[in-house]
């Protein structure tokens, strides 16, 4: 009996911790995150935060890109701090083999068979305010064409340039 009892007394309180859930607060279905009332260090409503991201690579979290992610995520933690969307300034350069991610649905249906899963995402993330741009170095060199680029996603002479250009006017290089 005292050890249903002992075990009664370690579950519940288990329970009430895991009670707060995963939380998509402004990019729908990605980036989740959970609150945590007593964390130390949350994000500062006051400050303007100006973050530029270096997507480089395809490695996937949850059947989309992971740079990708992890800005939703990022976004749906500032929310949960209580920033406001008028002091988040968010920048993707996209290069490399992560380019194949800027096609339409029709260019990558056709170079990996199957519909491009992070069209919804992209969606999402321009609605918000995100710029992403993506390297007409790494497109040239994957001969990928102007026009199999989502219209979404913005061509620039280089990833290198993007990522050059928004640290000289104060933006945070945010590694992944």
């Amino acid at each position: 009996m005292k050890i249903k009892t002992y075990l009664l007394l370690i579950i519940i309180p288990l329970g009430y911790l895991n009670a707060q859930g995963w939380e998509t607060p402004i990019i729908d279905g990605y980036g989740e995150v959970k609150y945590f009332e007593k964390a130390e260090i949350k994000p500062n409503s006051s400050v303007d935060y100006k973050l530029l991201f270096d997507i480089k690579n395809e490695t996937e979290k949850n059947g989309i890109n992971k740079g990708l992610w992890v800005i939703a995520r990022t976004l749906n933690m500032l929310s949960l701090g209580k920033v406001p969307s008028r002091n988040i300034k968010i920048v993707a350069s996209i290069h490399g083999d992560a380019s194949f991610l800027t096609l339409n649905n029709e260019a990558y249906q056709k170079k990996f068979g199957k519909p491009n899963p992070n069209l919804d995402i992209i969606d999402k993330l321009r609605a918000n305010g995100v710029n992403l741009f993506v390297c007409s170095q790494a497109t040239a060199s994957r001969n990928i064409d102007y026009e199999s680029i989502n219209k979404k996603v913005t061509p620039a002479l280089s990833g290198l340039s993007v990522l050059a250009t928004y640290q000289l006017e104060g933006y945070v290089y945010m590694p992944y």
